[in-house]
């Protein structure tokens, strides 16, 4: 058990989020290059990019150069086993973004130093609060002209409601970025914006209230050391101070400056980040909290992914182990479908380079082959007493459009493909009551997954789709009070709909619609995303 529970300590599990174009894909190649999992970082440059990042393997990701899937990546790096779950960053992310957050013990946030807290930071800040997780935040692109840093600290906090810790303090930006000075160790690191080294580290003499020594003038110059000092006095007068326990509770974030292109304080953020967080947390279940260092092994699935491998159209159900240690060829017991399955293939993934393993830790995600059996949320175990984890919730989506096949006589592939894509979270299908498949209205977080149901459908089931836009823009899910839905009092452009599980959701074209459907019918009760 010694090993076990020393492999366990040795993990940590996170997520990166960002807004798009932040730099979040360049910070993971630059994580990856210290772990030794990649020997070479290639840029992301738009859809004509010949390269493309290692984190970004479906086809449609390399010609648009964008993360559409979330993807995970292993590798060792100082003593630890770095589970990074890299979520897509573009403006049309996919609601597997949300269930990744959700296997994650704590997550960074990567904001862009000229443009701070965007509109999809928001969205994905707002699912790290939903678990409370411990957030860290890198502020990317100093190397190019950014806003001023405080601004930067007061928007994070009024717009995410989340306080900040600066654990390092930039000096200029753009042309004029010196460096940042490290508030621990009282050192600059010096930046040098043609220097053939990864980054150089010149030590200086300071103290936290005043830097006269005379070589800091001379290595960023006396108005920018002028300018520090007073800036290193007003922090550490006014600002928070660092809380490890409000930190992990999700309600402090430590902050740290650099430039992800130019490779220039990322080794140091990697090695503070590490010291920081935590091992694998425990987690909730239906039998209490199970913790991640109990000999029993538990898990969950949170993404199922289609077709990875073209040759062998495959599926693998990707799993988050919360307890215990896997080991190949183990039986566990799938409570939700009632049975004992064996994990024969379990494989540990680099994007989309796979390799069997032998055995895993909690903490650790692996990918199993799934014959059609799994569904997001559902619990393995090992346990005498089978348990359930608490479910994943499914977000409301945010657009809407009718889809039909083209050709008739694919109805057979086009069921299967709309089936199978919406089981791995990419989008969302509902219909009429009672209708089954035969008007297919499909609801989306992003408006991008439209085209990449699209393109999916073509390529991998041989289907084209004609694709009509419906003006709904919120819907809700209807709790069970037993009204009769079908004489629900609702305005013209209200549409009464079922998912695949057969819940009952009302698509509104406005938040007055909402509002009328409340007002005229007693009893009704709405909510914003289902959690099973």
């Amino acid at each position: 058990m010694a090993d076990t529970r020393t492999e366990i300590e040795k993990r940590r599990t996170f997520a990166i989020i960002s807004h798009p174009d932040a730099g979040k894909t360049t910070l993971t190649e630059k994580l990856l290059l210290y772990g030794g999992a990649i020997a070479l970082a290639g840029s992301v440059k738009g859809k004509k990019a010949q390269r493309h990042a290692v984190s970004d393997w479906m086809e449609i990701e390399k010609q648009r150069g964008i993360s559409v899937t979330s993807s995970v990546m292993q590798f060792n790096y100082d003593g630890y086993c770095i589970n990074i779950l890299d979520t897509p960053g573009h403006e049309d992310f996919s609601e597997d973004t949300y269930r990744t957050l959700m296997a994650a013990d704590s997550a960074v946030m990567v904001l862009d130093a000229s443009k701070g807290v965007e509109r999809q930071t928001r969205k994905l800040f707002k699912v790290c609060t939903l678990r409370h997780i411990p957030i860290f935040t890198f502020i990317n692109k100093m190397d190019r002209d950014a806003r001023d840093p405080f601004d930067l600290m007061e928007e994070i906090e009024n717009l995410l409601g989340i306080r900040t810790c600066p654990m390092n303090w930039p000096i200029g930006s753009g042309k004029e970025f010196k460096g940042v000075y490290d508030r621990a160790s009282k050192k600059i690191l010096v930046f040098h914006a043609n220097s053939d080294t990864v980054f150089e580290q010149k030590e200086v003499k300071a103290t936290v209230v005043s830097l006269d020594d005379p070589a800091t003038e001379e290595l960023i110059g006396k108005d920018f050391a002028e300018h520090l000092r007073d800036d290193v006095e007003l922090l550490d007068g006014a600002g928070d101070a660092l809380d490890m326990e409000a930190v992990r509770a999700g309600k402090l974030s430590p902050v740290f400056f650099g430039s992800a292109l130019t490779n220039f304080g990322v080794e140091p953020f990697l090695k503070e980040f590490l010291r920081m967080t935590t091992p694998p947390l425990p987690r909730e279940s239906d039998a209490g909290i199970i913790d991640p260092f109990s000999p029993d092994f538990s898990a969950f699935v949170f993404k199922i992914q289609a077709n990875m491998n073209k040759a062998h159209r495959d599926r693998i159900a990707f799993i988050r182990i919360c307890s215990g240690k896997f080991e190949k060829g183990m039986e566990v017991y799938h409570v939700q479908g009632g049975r004992k399955v064996k994990l024969a293939q379990p494989q540990h993934l680099m994007a989309q380079d796979r390799e069997i393993i032998d055995e895993a830790y909690a903490g650790d995600i692996i990918g199993l082959f799934d014959p059609g059996i799994y569904s997001i949320g559902d619990t393995l175990c090992g346990a005498s007493k089978p348990f359930k984890f608490g479910g994943i919730p499914t977000f409301a989506p945010e657009h809407f459009c009718r889809v039909e096949q083209v050709d008739t006589m694919k109805r057979k592939q086009f069921v299967k493909g709309m089936t199978q894509i919406a089981q791995e979270g990419a989008i969302q299908i509902f219909h009429e009551p009672d209708s089954g498949m035969e008007e297919v209205i499909v609801g989306v977080v992003g408006v991008l997954q439209f085209d990449v149901l699209e393109y999916r459908l073509r390529n991998e089931y041989n289907v084209e789709i004609r694709r009509s836009p419906l003006p709904f823009e919120e819907i809700r899910w209807v709790k069970d009070t037993g009204l009769d839905l079908k004489k629900l009092d609702l305005t013209s452009d209200t549409k009464l709909v079922q998912d695949v599980r057969g819940h009952y959701l009302l698509l509104f074209c406005s938040n007055w619609s909402i509002n009328w459907a409340l007002e005229h019918n007693e009893g009704l009760v709405l909510e914003e995303f289902s959690q099973e």
